[in-house]
């Protein structure tokens, strides 16, 4: 049995092919996946239903619950996502700028692949599908290591996938799912074949993996994400836009935590969003003034630092827009925060100064996901502030190289003077 450096060093081999493909061969791979998910409705349905009784046997905590079912409106989701994908412009070799250097020395920037990604997901096996058709379509190569709990469902999903796009001629390497939990360790040490890492999990598991690889990592750890309600609140607004991130999906990582108000909007906000969070079963866990207009838990320090991906939200409440910003900067993860405000002036504050992948101005920080901005789908969510930031679409899966078009030129002659630079911009 090949070991998993032998299996990587393949798929290395494997990712310069990939990019060769044209645009045309891999949305015909697209589409073939597409069809062949639909097709294979049954099986997959059927793998999920046994690992969803698998964890209610086992225990499984409801948020992971909830994010392992893939049932058809989940299958139908990723194959919306699939078609978009195909819509998309061809991510590869466009061309970001062309220079004249010299009479007959040009310099061309143009996009390319990464190479081969390593993607450790959680307990969605919708992601596995996102990920394995954006890794194709942006030409790289995609190293797969789902949850456990995933596991019937992500090796259907796998199979129907890796047969589809093989058939319609793809790299055989160009999609790889790893089942043994063991082989990460060994996965961590391929920084040699490997180009980027993409963990999807626990803020611990994230650390764990940057502290013990060599590999660039990108990626998110917590979604802990605000919504500020300013003084100048719209209620008419608000409500909705705070019920909806809190509630519309709370397992997800763009889903609200803590809710910060404006002492001069607290007492018509809080009592009218109680209510509604009463019926919706959210736990409210407020600071000390919040609890003197409404009825709630206590919160503590650590409750403005948790994400809950639970019914519960944390009030604070705040003296000013200053307060809120450095309250956000403070606790919040760098996901995506939101502020409700008439005032565009403090509108433009907020989104100057919250320092977020995704800074939102009245509405849901639900739209912080990569199919909703058009991207077809995405591999994750990105905290950080190199190569790529938010929802990590196709751009973020690319690269760029220089070419640079001669006719015999040598840096000698102009380093000694006898020809000159002649910078255009073509």
């Amino acid at each position: 049995m090949a070991t998993i450096s032998e299996i990587t060093r393949n798929i290395k081999s494997d990712s310069f092919q990939m990019s060769l493909l044209d645009g045309k061969v891999r949305n015909q791979a697209l589409d073939a996946i597409a069809k062949a998910l639909l097709e294979n409705k049954s099986i997959i349905l059927a793998a999920n239903e046994a690992d969803l009784k698998k964890g209610e046997e086992t225990r499984l905590a409801a948020p992971i619950l909830k994010r392992l079912k893939f049932g058809e409106q989940k299958l139908a989701d990723v194959i919306d996502g699939i078609e978009s994908l195909i819509s998309l412009q061809d991510p590869l070799w466009n061309k970001l700028f062309e220079r004249e250097l010299d009479t007959g020395l040009t310099l061309h920037k143009v996009t390319c692949p990464i190479g081969v990604i390593g993607v450790i997901f959680e307990s969605r096996p919708d992601a596995l599908v996102q990920i394995a058709t954006l890794c194709l379509k942006s030409g790289n190569c995609a190293i797969l290591k789902g949850g456990s709990e995933a596991a019937n469902t992500n090796k259907v999903l796998f199979g129907i996938i890796h047969e589809a796009g093989v058939k319609s001629g793809v790299p055989d390497g160009f999609l790889t799912l790893i089942e043994n939990r063991a082989e990460i360790s060994e996965l961590l040490k391929c920084h040699d074949t490997i180009d980027l890492l993409i963990p999807r999990g626990s803020n611990e598991f994230v650390q764990h993996i940057m502290a013990n690889s060599k590999i660039p990592v990108m990626g998110h750890a917590d979604g802990v994400c605000h919504i500020y309600a300013d003084q100048s609140a719209d209620l008419n607004k608000a409500i909705p836009i705070i019920v909806d991130a809190k509630t519309q999906y709370v397992a997800a990582c763009n889903t609200a935590e803590t809710l910060l108000v404006h002492r001069d909007a607290a007492e018509k906000l809080l009592p009218a969003l109680k209510q509604v969070f009463d019926e919706k079963m959210v736990t409210i866990r407020g600071c000390e003034e919040t609890r003197k207009i409404i009825e709630c838990e206590a919160a503590s320090e650590q409750d403005f630092e948790t994400e809950y991906l639970d019914y519960i939200l944390s009030i604070k409440i705040v003296n000013s827009l200053d307060d809120a910003i450095y309250h956000i900067n403070r606790y919040g993860s760098h996901h995506t925060d939101s502020i409700i405000t008439e005032n565009k002036a403090a509108a433009e504050k907020f989104m100057l100064l919250v320092d977020s992948a995704g800074v939102y101005h009245n509405c849901s920080t639900r739209f912080a996901d990569g199919y909703r901005y058009g991207f077809g789908a995405e591999v994750g969510i990105s905290t950080g502030k190199l190569h790529a930031r938010g929802p990590v679409g196709l751009d973020g899966l690319v690269t760029y190289k220089y070419k640079l078009f001669g006719n015999g030129q040598i840096v000698a002659d102009y380093a000694e003077g006898k020809k000159s630079f002649q910078f255009k911009d073509l």
